[in-house]
Formats: C-alpha cells, structure tokens, sequence
C-alpha cells in the first residue's frame, strides 16, 4: 500500500463509501455528482488517506483532496469536449428530422417483411449521437404508423427499436457514458468503438429474435383514437403500402454524413497506428482522426448541412440545450473519476488486485459485478457504468488485464434488468401502450436483460484474446 495504509483498512472505507453512495442516490435528494464526491472523502477518512497533502519519498503528492482534484480533471481532460459536441450534434439530429430519414432509408433497404430489422438498425446508428430515451420518442411514430398499416404488432416493432438505441447508447462512444468510461479506464476510443460496435451486432440480432416473438404474444395495434387494441394475434397484411410523411425532411446523405464522417475518421486513424502507419501523409488522418477532431467536423458538417433551414438562433438555442444536458453528464463523470483517484492513489486497487489474482474468478467479472448491481439498484445505465469503472479500473489495470475489457464488462453490466427504477423502462412502455407490470416486464425488462446477457458471454470470449 501507499504511504503506509493499511490495505484492511481502505477495503472497509471502500465498502462503506460504496454503501453511503447508494444509500446517497436512492433515499436522498442528493444529487450523483455530490454522492461520487462524498463517497470519495468517505472512503479516503475511513481509510486513513492524509487530509492534508504530504509528498512521498519518491516525490509524489498523496491526499484526499489532491486525488480528487486530479481524478476529476484527468478524466474530463479527455473526454469532456467530445461529450460536449456529441450532444449537441444530437440535438441538431432531434430538430431537423435526420432520424426519421434514417429510418425510412433503412425501411426502404429492407422491404416488407423485414420491419423488426429496419428499425433495430436505426435505432442501433440514432443512438449513437442521440439519447436513447429521445431517439424513440422521436422514431415510435414510424413504429406505429407501419403497425397501423400492416396489422404487424407495434410491440415486436417498438421492442426492436429499443433495442438497437439502448444497445449502441450503452456501448459506442459518442455517447456520454461509454466515454466517460473510456475516459477512466484511459482507453482509446477509436478502439473501444470498434470492440463496441463488434460486440453490438450480436446483442441487437439477439434482440430482435425475441422481439418478433414477444409480438406475437403481446399482440396490439394503434386504434384510431391514439390508444392501443389488443386483439388475437394475426399475421400482418402487406397488401397496402404504408406511406409515412416525411416532407421537408434532410436528404439521406445529409441525414447520415454528420455520423459517418467521424466514425470513419477515426476508424481510419485506428487502424493505421496499428499498422503503424504514423508518419508523413498519414499524420494528417492521425489529426483528423483523433475524437475531439473527428466528432468537431460531423459537427461541422451538421450544422452546416441539417441547420441550414434552421434560424443563427435556433440553432444555437438547440446546441445550447444539448450542453444542458451535457453538464450534468461531465459532473458525474468526473466525480466517478475521482473516485476512481482514491482507489488509485492509495495502492487499494493494486492490493485487491493481488488478492482477486489468487482466487479463480476472473478479474474482467468485477466490473461486470459492480456495474449490474449498481444498475438493478439505482436504475441509471450511465452511474452504472461510471461507478463500476470508478471502482475497478485501478483493480484491472493493476492486475494487468487489457483496459477494454474491463470498459466493456462496465457497460454491459449496466444494461442488467431495466425496470421501474429507469426512466427509459417507462418511455418504452408508455408510448407503446403497455399497461400491465407483466406485459411490461416481457416487452422490455427481459429485452434488457437479453442484451445483458449476451454482452456478458461475448466479454468472456473476448477475454480469452485480449
């Protein structure tokens, strides 16, 4: 241990920080941020951590407050400005329509028969600078008008959308909570989005396999009087072709190029440091592929294509909207980053790391832990993934475990059994009419925990590899 701490003692100051953090966030006013902090002061008192800063003999600086300070900054030094322009393309996304053109292009692309997959794949590519709560408040509508039309249940339809958003929302930077946890874990993000997407693909056509069959057992279809029928199940009825306004919506080009542009910016960038393909010419993509560039010129290039029937103030008011929301998401994110300091600084991580070693459990299980049950107790995927990476990203790269493994095991833990305690559990069921706890617990809970479960055992595998 550090400076002379006590590893026995640290152990019990984390355990009561961990319990002081949840008590804080389930039965207090109390907002996460100001938890994280709290328990952070907690854990370092109870384990003897110094109150006022002390140099060590080999120069560096061990306190409370100096970790704290230090964890906060060093995580949001490299994430905090691509949560900032990820919000706000997202906001510029909501307001233009560049969602729903997704979605038609991807019902095109499929054709009948294939709705389920249509919607899962937008969902999958929307939420990727769109919350998932507010991308399918924004593409349920395109859910219930195909339902309406083909008599194809709006469950099956809707429980593939949630899907595809909760699933990149959850696992692809750049969205906030992935990024927070690449931030702690310092991983590179290039390659956490590669590994997410990898990892993605099975848990959403796991997902949509039982969302065609969940449709057919809960069987509705939008009435004409904006409620629901439950009726028998019947087979959908394509002799119609259902029409969807999407007047005065941006082209697919445009639609697509703010999201793609980057993803290919930096996928290029990761590759070729791979290769090791860094020097001359390939600097210029090295530059151009790093996230902060990467996600500043898809931006760019939203504002510029989607913003141009938008007003100078309107598109401002909606970037200053996304950065509303985008505030709170870096508080939280660097308050788990200085949790994690605590951990850190005072050796906890790499003593527990030693003991986990000689046990048979895997260390890459420990995140997963964590963030599952922080999840099924406080129903934030975000605090999840970020109070799980807090406490063992010092553990897992003190064992020596590959970083992305334990960012992973974070994210995939915290999409464990949605329910009551979630606020997308409620939006889900709500705008599709879902009433009774049972019903609701099919539709989404167990589409959740599919997703979980999945992501789980792909983790497993890939910790063999990595």
């Amino acid at each position: 241990m550090v400076g002379g701490l006590s590893g026995q003692r640290m152990l019990i100051g984390l355990l009561i920080g961990i319990i002081v953090l949840v008590v804080l966030v389930l039965k207090t006013k109390i907002h996460a941020f100001l938890a994280l902090i709290m328990s952070a002061v907690i854990i370092g008192l109870v384990g003897g951590m110094p109150m006022v800063n002390v140099t060590l003999e080999n120069g560096k600086t061990l306190g409370i407050i100096n970790s704290i300070t230090t964890g906060f900054g060093g995580t949001l030094g490299s994430i905090g400005i691509i949560i900032g322009f990820g919000v706000m393309m997202g906001q510029i996304f909501e307001k233009t329509g560049a969602a729903k053109r997704m979605a038609q292009t991807f019902l095109k692309l499929f054709g009948k028969g294939r709705e389920e997959e249509a919607l899962g794949i937008t969902g999958f590519l929307v939420s990727i600078p769109i919350f998932c709560d507010s991308g399918f408040v924004i593409l349920a509508p395109i859910a219930k008008a195909i339902s309406k039309v083909t008599k194809k249940s709006v469950i099956s339809l809707g429980v593939a959308l949630a899907a595809g958003l909760v699933i990149t929302h959850t696992l692809v930077p750049p969205t906030p909570g992935p990024l927070g946890v690449c931030g702690i874990f310092g991983v590179d993000v290039g390659k956490f989005i590669l590994f997410g997407i990898v990892i993605a693909i099975p848990m959403a056509i796991a997902c949509t396999i039982y969302a065609r069959w969940v449709g057919k057992k809960i069987y509705q279809i939008p009435n004409d009087d904006e409620g629901f029928d439950r009726l028998p199940y019947q087979e959908p009825d394509y002799s119609t072709d259902f029409t969807t306004n999407f007047s005065g919506l941006p082209s697919t080009l445009e639609s697509f190029a703010p999201l793609v542009l980057p993803i290919i910016l930096i996928l290029i960038s990761t590759v070729s440091s791979a290769l090791g393909l860094t020097t001359g010419f390939m600097q210029i993509f090295q530059f151009l592929g790093s996230p902060i560039v990467a996600v500043g010129l898809g931006l760019v290039v939203a504002i510029v294509t989607l913003g141009r029937n938008l007003t100078r103030e309107e598109a401002i008011k909606e970037m200053e909207k996304g950065m509303a929301s985008a505030g709170i998401i870096m508080l939280v994110t660097g308050g788990g980053g200085a949790l994690g300091q605590i951990i850190k600084d005072s050796g906890l991580g790499t003593y527990m790391a030693e003991g986990l070693a000689g046990t048979a459990v895997p260390i890459v299980v420990l995140p997963f832990i964590i963030s599952t049950a922080m999840r099924f107790i406080q129903g934030s995927g975000t605090v999840a993934m970020t109070t799980a990476a807090s406490i063992s990203a010092p553990i897992i790269l003190a064992a020596g475990v590959n970083p992305i493994l334990g960012a992973l095991a974070c994210c995939v833990g915290s999409l464990f059994f949605s329910y009551f305690n979630d606020s997308y559990f409620w939006v889900v069921n709500r705008t599709l009419g879902v009433g009774e706890v049972k019903d609701q617990i099919m539709t989404y809970s167990i589409t959740s925990t599919i997703a979980w479960a999945v992501g789980f055992i792909e983790v497993l595998i890939l910790s063999i590899f990595l």
